[in-house]
Parts: structure tokens; C-alpha cells; sequence
């Protein structure tokens, strides 16, 4: 099979949310299923979890949803917890990383008809994972390069983060071709450590330049260019329409109180929208989150009463009956949403 003639970088999805400002606006966030990936790594990297509760995002709560967005301080956090407990603990992250594990992304480098052409259909979409600043690089005529920096300040955390990455696009290499890739060049731009061993048998070659200008990973033409097994178009252009979707419809966990909101809606979803209950699931007691929500404006009798008020809208639009809509909002009967719709309604 020849490979598609592509330029070094080729933005396939400018009409996508990938490509315009729907995506902009996520570039300061991360996906939840690369924190928790990292939220794992430091606790098996001996992380304390009295640290790991302080970082925000990394609630079980936030965490479950798709289309929450992390801010990358969280990230940057995460990573400098595991730096500074296990120096050299990024490719031990990619180790414990198989596919799926960062989701939609993971299928998207894997499902095209070579690597070169499974990455450059994905680069458009690197937001799915994290912001802009954290963006990769493809270039080379034949043979295929991915470039890659952190924007993270501290150099041992930066490190850490380019070891893991140039390490994970390795072993997603390795799984879509079905072969032991051995790559042809690595170079990172750090020096190098005292233990190299680690590096050594992850990238299974003696060919890894220290204190380069780049942080990089070349694989040969032959190996960038030869048909995958995991090939299937049609699950790449599936991908590809979640990945819009996802995009656009993320949202970005700010601060405690959108991680409350977020515990709020699927204690209703579940149609139990009690104090106790969310309090449990934010690992907290209900004097303390009470003492939150004061702090933050507001109080758990306003933020229920919101919530149902929009639920209440949107299932009335749905057709429900109003018997329905109590049940589903957790409401004695259909007399009381009367009541609460009246207070509703004249403010």
C-alpha cells in the first residue's frame, strides 16, 4: 500500500471544532482521562494522597465526565508531584497507559492506513487531550519525526513529561503496527540522567541524544509508512465526529464550585438530590460543604432550586408530564413542582 503524500503538517479539520474557536477556548484546560491517568502514576509513584486531594480536578466526581476539562495548572501540579517523588517516572506513566486509556485520542493516532497518516488526521484534534501550548510537531520526508516540548518551567518536571510523551507515542506506534518498533532517533533536550537503564529498555536503542534542541522520536520511513493493523476508516472518521462533538460541548472545571455543580446534577440525575449524599461523593461533610458554598455565594437550598429549575425547563420541552418531572427532580408530587414553578416564575 503507498502511503498518502502528505505535507509536514496538514490541519484536515479546519471547519471542525478542532480547528476553530470552539476549541480556542480549551487551550488552558486538559482532558480528565489524562489527569487521571497522572493522579494513578503519582500514587504508584508513592505520591501522598493528602497532596493528590489539594490539586484541583482530581475529584472522582469531576473526573468520571468526558467532557470536563481540567485546567492545565492541575496538570502541571500532577506532574511536579511525580517528578519530585520518583525522578524518571515518565515512561513508567506511558507503561501503565494501554490503549484506551486516554479514550477517543488513543483511536485517532491508531486507526488510519499508516502512522504518518493516523497523526497527521489527529493533530488538528490535540485539544482532546490537553491546550494548545502542549502541542506536537510532525515533520520528515519519508521517515517521520514528532517534535515535542512542555510548557512546564521547572526542568525536572519538563523531563519527566517529555520522557513520557516521546515514550507513548512509541508504544501507540507499537501497537498499531503490530510490531517491536525500534526507533531510528531520540533525543530530548534535558541532560542525561545517572540511570539511564530505564530509557534504554523502554526505547530498546543506544541512539538517545541528551541536551538536544529538540525533544524528539524519528521512526523510518518504512515503519511510518507501512499499513496498520488497527487501519479502519471508518472508525477514524467516527472518532473524528466524537472528537467535534466533545470539543464542543466540554466545560471547563474552574474552581470547587463547578465540581459541586457537577456532583449536584448526577446526585438528581440518580434522583437523589440530597445534602448527605453529595457531600459523600465530594469526600467532604455536609457542615464543610455548606461552609464552602458560603464561601462561594451561594447556598445548597439555591443551588438545588437552580438546577431543577433548568432541569424543569428542558424536560417541559421534552413533553414530560408534570408528574413525570416531579418524580425525575426528587419533589413530593406534582403539587409541589407547582409551587416551586410559581416561585419560579414571578421571582
Amino acid at each position: 500500500m503507498n502511503s498518502p503524500e502528505l505535507p509536514d503538517s496538514v490541519p484536515y479539520v479546519d471547519d471542525s471544532a478542532a480547528g476553530s474557536g470552539i476549541g480556542s477556548r480549551l487551550d488552558g484546560t486538559v482532558s480528565t482521562h489524562l489527569v487521571r491517568l497522572l493522579v494513578q502514576a503519582a500514587r504508584a509513584a508513592g505520591v501522598a494522597e493528602a497532596q493528590l486531594t489539594r490539586v484541583p480536578g482530581t475529584d472522582d466526581v469531576v473526573l468520571r465526565g468526558e467532557l470536563n476539562r481540567i485546567p492545565m495548572s492541575s496538570l502541571v501540579r500532577l506532574w511536579e508531584l511525580i517528578a519530585h517523588t520518583r525522578p524518571g517516572a515518565g515512561v513508567a506513566v506511558a507503561a501503565a497507559a494501554p490503549i484506551g486509556t486516554l479514550n477517543t485520542w488513543d483511536y485517532l493516532v491508531t486507526s488510519g492506513a499508516t502512522l504518518t497518516d493516523s497523526l497527521h488526521r489527529a493533530q488538528p484534534y490535540h485539544r482532546l487531550v490537553t491546550g494548545a501550548a502542549e502541542s506536537f510537531d510532525l515533520s520528515g520526508d519519508g521517515d517521520l519525526t514528532i517534535g515535542y516540548r512542555t510548557s512546564a518551567g521547572d526542568p525536572a518536571v519538563a523531563a519527566v513529561v517529555n520522557e513520557y510523551v516521546l515514550a507513548y507515542y512509541l508504544r501507540r506506534a507499537r501497537e498499531a503496527t503490530g510490531r517491536s518498533l525500534v526507533p531510528t532517533r531520540v533525543s530530548f533536550g534535558h541532560s542525561a540522567p545517572p540511570d539511564r537503564s530505564a530509557l534504554l529498555a523502554v526505547f530498546d536503542t543506544a541512539s538517545i541524544e541528551f541536551d538536544a534542541e529538540s525533544d524528539s522520536i524519528t521512526f523510518h520511513a518504512d515503519d511510518a509508512n507501512a499499513p496498520l493493523h488497527r487501519s479502519d476508516p471508518m472508525l477514524a472518521d467516527l472518532m473524528r465526529s466524537h472528537a467535534d462533538l466533545v470539543l464542543a460541548s466540554a466545560r471547563t472545571i474552574a474552581d470547587p464550585l463547578d465540581t459541586f455543580r457537577i456532583a449536584l446534577e448526577a446526585a438528581l440525575d440518580a434522583a437523589d438530590p440530597t445534602l448527605p449524599r453529595v457531600a459523600k461523593s465530594l469526600a467532604m461533610s455536609q457542615r464543610t460543604l455548606q461552609r464552602h458554598l458560603a464561601e462561594h455565594g451561594t447556598t445548597w437550598r439555591d443551588e438545588l432550586d437552580m438546577l431543577r429549575y433548568e432541569r424543569a425547563k428542558l424536560l417541559l420541552a421534552q413533553g414530560l408530564t408534570r408528574t413525570a418531572i416531579a418524580h425525575r427532580l426528587g419533589f413530593t408530587d406534582d403539587r409541589a413542582l407547582r409551587k416551586a414553578f410559581h416561585r419560579w416564575t414571578t421571582g
